[in-house]
């Protein structure tokens, strides 16, 4: 795959876009966006889908960086960790989130374990760039393929929670070194249940699938997710949840951005950056995009009164920001 769209630093002599375009990355495909914001600079996690396929499915080995400053201009920070990285692991470089602790950031990361199932791994650095180090061991390996899509967020109190799972919804209570959990409380399984998910076309019944995000904003926990609906041979759509508690229990909220995307997976990424509320997700729309294909890009969306979202459209990009 070539493009010949030009994607990197800035150059004095370029003058600036008036406005972003969608994909915001156009010269590798790319899904799974993760953003984090520090400062005066969103940092963009990403998967990496290559150019090409083993056994005709996602062929993904490594995470790729990216960041902004005005939601626009975009820097290419490249490879910041990859399976080479994970000597226990050997495949399936997945949906990963990172977030910044103590002066140090943490990229949470499912792979295939050698020899296993599902396992999540963690990769440390010194800065958001990287490049980031595995802690030598998993995280979270319950044996199974639940162990995929981590979110990560770090309360008022400092409690820090890891979500993850397809078709459960679990989660894990972070110790303060960010690279262990509270083994006393253990994996919790959060209830499928139609009121937390309403009713779908997913295993558990519900419409959540996989790739959740959580967060916080006033008061209010939301845990957004890629959902399936009634019926068969759907794609999935985005939808979330919201609870008053960080354990819930959830309440359904809505479809956040439907179906039609040229691919059958979504994966939401959800920040604040300068004043403005943004929705990262993923398509089909590069050239040669496909079900294993992809590429990212990005929403401005608005919250109610109430802290409901209504759906966001997809778009063409967003306006800059200072």
């Amino acid at each position: 795959m070539t493009f010949s769209v030009k994607f990197g630093k800035e150059s004095a002599m370029e003058p600036k876009k008036t406005r972003g375009k969608n994909p915001i990355i156009d010269t590798i495909y790319t899904a799974d966006p993760a953003p984090m914001v520090c400062g005066d600079t969103l940092w963009l996690y990403t998967t990496h889908d290559e150019d090409e396929l083993v056994n005709n499915f996602y062929t993904m080995v490594d995470w790729r960086c990216f960041s902004t400053r005005d939601m626009v201009n975009w820097t290419d920070h490249g490879k910041v960790f990859s399976l080479d990285d994970i000597e226990w692991a050997d495949d399936r470089a997945w949906a990963p989130q990172a977030v910044e602790r103590n002066g140090k950031f943490y990229l949470y990361c499912p792979v295939h374990k050698k020899n296993g199932g599902m396992a999540i791994a963690v990769g440390i650095a010194d800065n958001p760039a990287g490049p980031f180090k595995d802690m030598g061991e998993p995280l979270v390996d319950e044996g199974d393929w639940n162990d995929i899509d981590p979110t990560v967020f770090i309360d008022d109190d400092g409690q820090a929670y890891l979500y993850f799972g397809n078709p459960e919804l679990r989660y894990v209570l972070l110790n303060e070194d960010m690279v262990s959990y509270n083994r006393e409380v253990g994996v919790v399984k959060i209830p499928m249940t139609e009121e937390a998910f309403a009713k779908g076309g997913h295993m558990t019944g519900t419409t959540y699938g996989e790739g959740p995000w959580f967060y916080k904003r006033n008061g209010l926990y939301y845990m957004v997710y890629a959902a399936f609906a009634e019926g068969k041979g759907r794609n999935e759509h985005l939808a979330y949840s919201t609870s008053e508690h960080p354990t819930g229990p959830w309440k359904y909220g809505g479809v956040l951005m439907t179906e039609e995307g040229g691919v059958f997976t979504n994966h939401p990424g959800i920040a604040d950056f300068k004043g403005h509320s943004y929705l990262f997700y993923h398509t089909g729309e590069l050239p040669g995009g496909s079900l294993f294909h992809r590429s990212v890009c990005v929403a401005e969306f608005t919250y109610n009164e109430d802290g409901s979202i209504d759906t966001v459209e997809k778009c063409d990009g967003v306006d800059p920001v200072e």
